[in-house]
């Protein structure tokens, strides 16, 4: 009897679980549940902030110039990489693009529920074998029903469910404050005095977009040292806010300045508020637990998250994390205990403590990815990631830093497994 495997969401990770999965259409039925009408998750751009006509939370953190940061050449998957062309960074509608022709290419677009929105995920009581309740509504008659799955893999992404830090004073504070997930364009910031809080991959950006129409950027962070990066005479750098009195923002360095508008850069929070209490996964300082390779459900294997790690090949990463998980669900992969993978999971966490990272980076890789990718694949004895992407991936990641205004026009060709020129 076929084993029934729920996906949930149809971004860039949901497809490359549809992908594997149907592609043992002997073994699994795969359903995709989908709450907008089309694929490609926060790749979809839509001019909403806020609620959707259904009344949920629009998805898509997406902006209207975005051009990835990443070279396509690390952007791809596996069996399927983005074609060659002239350039190497492409606009967000190409990749959304690229997203269609992998489903359409893998005949995947079949197994989704469109408009079907998941309101609840809980284990099944009482039963010989794991298995899962899944509730969902169809949003557009309006209606809910359960179905039961042998298998859940939560791919809903985490670019949507906004991370603003508590700040002395916030609440009093006369000014606008907006997140990055609900950026679309530069217009609102026109001849304002905005404070960028984070110096992240969108900070950054969103700091050099806005700046060209704003009277003045200051881009807050608590990086030890100054960026490098060239920014317009407009910008200048300073540590974190320590607290709001009025429109007057004060800094960790002594200094202060008068803003007109507080623009958090800051980054997502996990959140999947349709699993039960049940389910037995919890997020603590955002890093979600009890998962053995930050991905399998300790306690319950027969769910896993997709797509946790960030600073990573992320599309690459996807299906080979799904191939890991098909690997645990047909048996072929046997499971150390879950006491075992637990101490796993607590000595990878101590490891991280001890090179200084906080606990908001509990899923972060970046120079990890490649011992990540590799570990994985041993593992689960599955066809590992070339390590050129590892490389490249951290080559153009330390461009971005270095050269924020130009480092887009780098081009880039990937020679071999291990190798890659830049060739403009």
């Amino acid at each position: 009897m076929k084993q029934r495997v729920a996906v949930i969401g149809a971004g860039a990770a949901g497809l490359a679980a549809a992908r594997q999965v149907s592609a043992r259409a002997d073994e699994f039925e795969c359903v995709v549940f989908e709450m907008s009408d089309q694929v490609g998750g926060t790749w979809v751009y839509t001019d909403q902030v806020g609620k959707d006509e259904f009344g949920l939370p629009v998805h898509s953190s997406m902006y209207k110039s975005l051009r990835t940061n990443l070279p396509k050449e690390v952007m791809g998957y596996p069996d399927y990489p983005i074609p060659e062309q002239q350039k190497s960074y492409l606009y967000a509608r190409e990749i959304l693009q690229f997203l269609n022709d992998y489903a359409d290419h893998f005949g995947v677009r079949k197994l989704i529920k469109f408009r079907h929105h998941v309101e609840k995920i809980k284990p099944v009581s009482g039963g010989v074998k794991e298995a899962w309740e899944v509730t969902f509504k169809n949003l557009l008659a309006n209606k809910s029903e359960t179905q039961i799955f042998d298998a859940i893999m939560i791919c809903n992404g985490h670019y949507n469910t906004p991370f603003i830090p508590e700040i002395e004073g916030q609440a009093k504070f006369s000014g606008k404050i907006l997140h990055s997930h609900d950026y679309r364009e530069p217009s609102p910031f026109v001849g304002q005095r905005v404070v960028v809080v984070g110096a992240g991959p969108s900070g950054m950006d969103l700091a050099l977009e806005i700046a060209r129409s704003a009277k003045e950027v200051v881009l807050s962070h608590h990086n030890p040292d100054p960026i490098k990066t060239v920014f317009p005479p407009n910008v200048r750098q300073t540590p974190d806010i320590i607290r709001m009195d009025g429109n007057k923002i004060h800094f960790r360095n002594g200094t202060n300045a008068e803003v007109d508008v507080i623009f958090y850069c800051t980054g997502y929070c996990y959140s999947f508020p349709f699993l039960d209490k049940e389910a037995g996964v919890y997020v603590k300082d955002n890093h979600v637990q009890p998962l053995y390779k930050h991905l399998v459900h300790i306690n319950k294997p027969s769910m896993c998250f997709v797509g946790l790690p960030f600073y990573v090949c992320a599309f690459s990463m996807f299906d080979l994390q799904s191939r890991f998980f098909i690997k645990v669900l047909d048996g072929s992969l046997t499971l150390p205990s879950s006491e075992d993978m637990l101490a796993e999971m607590e000595a990878e966490a101590k490891d991280r403590r001890e090179k200084g990272l906080g606990p908001r980076q509990g899923h972060m890789m970046g120079p990890m990815q490649g011992d990540y990718y590799e570990d994985l694949a041993k593992t689960a004895g599955i066809e590992p990631l070339p390590p050129v992407l590892t490389k490249l991936h951290n080559e153009s990641s330390q461009r971005f830093l270095d050269d924020l205004c130009n480092y887009r026009e780098d081009v880039y060709r990937i020679v071999d497994s291990e190798k890659f020129v830049q060739i403009a």
